[in-house]
């Protein structure tokens, strides 16, 4: 029974986690800036990495990826996702440079793919963990994107935590009408194929219960003059209106910058690439 208690508490848990990271309810520093000012921020440590193979400028920009992690606050399941999928890929570089006959430079090579992807990832959290769906969609708009992204956008975050309380519904009927195995065998591997098949078996129900809600929510949003709303100049005036770059967004935006500079300039003084490290 406690341990029944835990699955729930657990399963709830993560829920809970999904929707806070969709919905930006931890606040954070990057939650109080104009999300027009936060696009902009991603973008500068989202193209940047992207632009050398030096190890220094990278591991800097990872550096500052994880601050902003810290500055927005970011969930511990998104932390958790990430930290394994950071193991995991080091275990896998440090495989394939094995297996496959490689060097030292084979290693570092996958280790500069990893720290590009790594920065990327943690300001592309602490980006998206800051803005609610209304932020995002009006700075989208904002930023003369077609209004039907901008829509996209906004209904997608919408739609997550109805999406994880329906698949929990219908995987809960199914393990309600199903048995589990007599014996769970070695290591469990019968009990973990049941709730393989299980979740497989979900997917289906809740395809068709989503496409069921998108109707119904098209037709409404439509009766209301949602399209017409988005198109009309007085339309997206009034929506829009609260969107205003403070000190703080061009304070932030031109620290990023002058960072990004340095960490360039820091790779000139201090070189460092895989060609440097050979055995």
């Amino acid at each position: 029974m406690a341990r029944k208690q835990r699955d729930v508490l657990s399963v709830e848990w993560v829920k809970l986690e999904l929707i806070r990271a969709a919905y930006a309810t931890r606040g954070g520093f990057f939650a109080r800036m104009d999300p027009r000012a936060v696009l902009g921020w991603y973008l500068i440590l989202a193209v940047a990495p992207w632009f050398t193979h030096n190890l220094t400028v990278l591991a800097i920009f990872f550096a500052m990826g994880a601050a902003a992690v810290i500055l927005a606050r970011v969930g511990p399941l998104l932390l958790a996702l990430f930290v394994f999928g950071l193991i995991t890929e080091t275990v896998y570089i440090i495989l394939a440079a094995y297996l496959f006959g490689g060097n030292l430079e084979t290693v570092l090579a996958l280790v500069e793919y990893t720290l590009k992807l790594g920065a990327i990832s943690l300001a592309s959290m602490a980006a998206f963990v800051s803005l609610d769906p209304e932020k995002l969609s009006d700075a989208l708009l904002a930023l003369k994107a077609p209004p039907l992204l901008a829509f996209a956008v906004s209904y997608g975050y919408r739609m997550l935590p109805i999406l994880v309380e329906e698949f929990n519904t219908v995987f809960d009927n199914y393990r309600l009408r199903s048995a589990p195995p007599a014996k769970s065998g070695p290591l469990g591997i019968r009990t973990l194929v049941h709730w393989t098949k299980m979740v497989v078996l979900s997917f289906y129900p809740l395809f068709l219960n989503t496409a069921q809600s998108v109707r119904t929510t098209v037709e409404a949003l439509e009766t209301r003059g949602f399209t017409y709303a988005t198109v009309d100049p007085r339309g997206r005036e009034i929506r829009l209106a609260y969107l205003r770059i403070t000190t703080r967004d061009l304070a932030v935006l031109a620290g990023t910058l002058a960072l990004t500079a340095l960490a360039f300039y820091a790779g000139h003084l201090w070189p460092l690439h895989r060609g440097d490290l050979q055995l």
